[in-house]
């Protein structure tokens, strides 16, 4: 059934600040078969005009996961794609809204993962994409770039509808998939913030270009898709280099 190969896949709104447009995105998120609502910090949630635009979809509202930030949004997922349309010096791996649709329907056999949308306004945020394996835009004419956060989220739900449909009855589950799927976000991020710590404390990190090699840190990482269990394994190597530079250290103040 399509709406259960699309159970696993979480629709996130980061601070919306319409009601209409959280209405809106319920909406087109039923009529293709999503269920799964995320809202980080609404600026207004529930609200009658919320309801209204949902238009049968109330409940899609109803069951929606009110969350105060974006860590507990994605805790349980193993990949996470983000809508942006803004070019960045560093790329993260690309796709448009019919490419992405596909390769999230695979992604989906392994586990969760969750497809970000950011504020009307300002979209998301420069560390909020840093959360992100995979950045989606949706071609526009060139004239006319603009769609609201209902329509964005009506175009991917499309996409991904006809993706599911397209699929095989049967698809070819990757062996490795099955043996070791990929860590979750809440312990890839425990790592990165595990991995900077040691880096800065050896020197290697320097202030002025933190963000920038982190950020590449990450991509790296991203490409790999380590499992929980190799996660384990880079943390203990970190673990273990923290333990001999701090005897190192006694060493060089006892010899003082």
């Amino acid at each position: 059934m399509i709406g259960t190969s699309l159970h696993g896949l979480r629709i996130v709104l980061v601070e919306p600040s319409h009601p209409g447009n959280i209405g809106a995105a319920a909406r087109a998120m039923k009529v293709m078969g999503l269920r799964h609502l995320v809202l980080v910090n609404p600026r207004f949630f529930p609200d009658p005009e919320a309801t209204a635009l949902a238009s049968g979809a109330e409940d899609i509202l109803e069951s929606a996961q009110v969350c105060t930030n974006l860590d507990t949004a994605l805790q349980g997922c193993h990949k996470v794609y983000g809508t942006s349309a803004r070019d960045r010096r560093i790329q993260w791996p690309v796709g448009n809204a019919r490419e992405a649709a596909g390769e999230i329907l695979t992604d989906l056999i392994t586990g969760d993962c969750a497809l970000l949308f950011g504020r009307e306004r300002t979209g998301l945020t420069n560390a909020e994409m840093d959360r992100c394996q995979v950045l989606v835009h949706i071609p526009t004419a060139d004239e006319y770039h603009s769609l609201n956060l209902g329509q964005a989220v009506q175009v991917l739900a499309y996409e991904l509808h006809m993706a599911a449909l397209m699929a095989l009855p049967a698809q070819d589950v990757p062996t490795e998939a099955v043996l070791e799927p990929p860590a979750p976000i809440e312990d890839m991020e425990g790592f990165y913030g595990h991995l900077q710590h040691v880096l800065r404390c050896s020197g290697f990190l320097q202030e002025i270009r933190a963000t920038r090699m982190m950020r590449r840190l990450r991509r790296l990482f991203d490409r790999a898709r380590p499992s929980q269990n190799e996660v384990n394994i880079l943390r203990g190597i970190l673990t273990e280099i923290e333990r001999w530079a701090s005897k190192v250290d006694r060493k060089d103040q006892d010899s003082l």
